[in-house]
């Protein structure tokens, strides 16, 4: 299996740290909004990867992170008048539940960053011990030159760097002793929430969150370090510095990141008025239908987000969950218990698909070339599986459903729930919320939403629709 690495720009042969396991991170989403469209491309990728390893019999230990405090969140609770703890709880909530409408496993842990000031302290007091930080009137800051291999990952000159800082001043942050120095903890300001350090009431910088986290729940070397590209400069780059200064190991092995997404060809932002969260998207089409359109394209170019895109991989989706569902129809016949000659012939064929299927995984994880493979079995399928066995199709079904287990799509269809058991939900709902029952209504919503109903509320009430 072959990986293109970041750090050295090319593909590598996979080799773990421990022999049939994986031990993966990948970065989080800061938790003040819903999720948007953007972050379930690395989310999916990543997921994808991780079940991959998983069909090919590893154990993998997949770490991911919310990030619950952090200059947005509290923004964000001080223009709504609570707690960032609250604004935290409530967005983990909602990502959690678009992330379950993505098909998303849940990571084997998922360590908040409020959870986990302790461990970061700690690792800052070793850095300031070891001479790669030091202390400025509450704020302690990383000795970026002290770390001789700075911008490796990035491939950035530390000399080019210096010359971009140079004009550069930031409030809070005159006392640097090198404008490329940046921030592991940062004293507390009014309104803000605080812990107790060596260095005073404060909070965790960005970067050493994710240091900490995958060093305690993974190991000082990790197998795989993940996520979108915007995040090579200065995240990973920091993480880098940070975690190899603490530790004296290597940080990660190998460096795993998606392209950007590009809505119309232009980049989304909410000034160009193309920025879209999942849940608007929801509403619009299936999320099973998102997550095969966001596989459609190798993870590391840029992918353009266009409803003709998305409806040709809805035509495409469709298309395998048909032959999926003749294969089912064709194998709940009475079966024989063997394969004739010719049957075994055309499973041949498709075994050799299911191995172009894996040579394409094990090619820097190109799906796709493997939906590609996935599309030749359909053919081969439908071509056959009406004038053979239950046996054939049963074997047929299996590979098919195997290989869109590792896509992460769903090959089964729920029953579909009528028009007026919806109305009536609605209508508990909206009592529920009359008695200020949040909790109910939102068991409701949740109840709807898996059953792809998705619910808005309008001025002429509540709406809803089928994702």
């Amino acid at each position: 299996m072959k990986i293109y690495n970041t750090l050295t720009r090319q593909k590598e042969e996979f080799v773990p740290v421990h022999p049939g396991k994986v031990g993966m991170y990948v970065c989080g989403p800061t938790v003040y909004n819903y999720i948007h469209i953007g972050n379930a491309r690395p989310m999916i990728i990543f997921d994808t990867v991780r079940r991959y390893f998983e069909y090919k019999g590893y154990e993998v230990n997949y770490v991911s992170n919310f990030t619950d405090v952090d200059d947005k969140i509290i923004k964000k609770a001080n223009e709504e008048g609570v707690t960032a703890t609250e604004i935290a709880e409530r967005y983990i909530k909602e990502c959690k539940q678009d992330m379950e409408a993505l098909n998303i496993k849940p990571a084997t842990h998922q360590p908040r960053a409020t959870e986990e000031i302790g461990g970061m302290i700690k690792m800052i007091q070793t850095l300031i011990e070891k001479g790669h930080a030091y202390e400025v009137d509450g704020t302690v800051y990383f000795k970026t030159r002290s770390f001789k291999d700075y911008g490796k990952l990035s491939k950035k000159n530390i000399d080019d760097l210096e010359a971009g800082h140079r004009e550069i001043k930031v409030t809070g942050e005159e006392g640097k002793k090198d404008p490329l120095d940046f921030v592991l903890w940062k004293p507390k300001k009014e309104g803000e929430i605080a812990w107790d350090s060596p260095w005073g009431e404060g909070r965790p910088g960005w970067h050493i969150e994710c240091s900490e986290m995958s060093k305690k729940y993974i190991g000082d070397t990790i197998d795989i370090h993940a996520g979108g590209e915007d995040l090579i400069f200065p995240h990973h780059e920091n993480e880098i510095a940070q975690s190899e200064a603490c530790n004296d190991e290597k940080f990660a092995n190998y460096w795993m990141h998606n392209g950007f997404l590009n809505i119309n060809n232009k980049k989304m932002s909410k000034s160009a008025g193309n920025f879209f969260t999942v849940r608007e998207i929801g509403e619009k089409y299936p999320l099973q239908v998102i997550r095969f359109f966001m596989l459609s394209a190798h993870y590391r170019t840029p992918l353009n987000f266009s409803d003709t895109l998305v409806e040709s991989a809805k035509t495409g989706l469709d298309r395998i969950l048909t032959a999926i569902d003749l294969c089912r129809e064709m194998a709940a016949k009475e079966g024989t218990g063997s394969l004739s000659d010719a049957e075994k012939e055309h499973f041949a064929k498709v075994e050799a698909l299911v191995k172009k299927f894996e040579d394409a995984m094990e090619d820097d994880f190109n799906t796709a070339d493997a939906v590609s493979a996935i599309f030749e079995i359909v053919r081969e399928s439908n071509s056959t599986v009406k004038d053979f066995s239950a046996d054939y199709a049963k074997k047929v079904l299996k590979v098919l459903e195997d290989l869109c287990g590792v896509l992460g799509i769903e090959t089964t269809k729920e029953e579909e729930i009528l028009d007026e058991e919806i109305e009536k939900l609605i209508e508990e709902r909206q009592a529920a919320r009359k008695n200020k029952d949040f909790a109910r209504a939102d068991e409701i919503r949740d109840q709807l939403l898996e059953q792809g109903i998705v619910l808005k509320d309008t001025r002429e009430g509540v709406k809803w629709s089928r994702a």
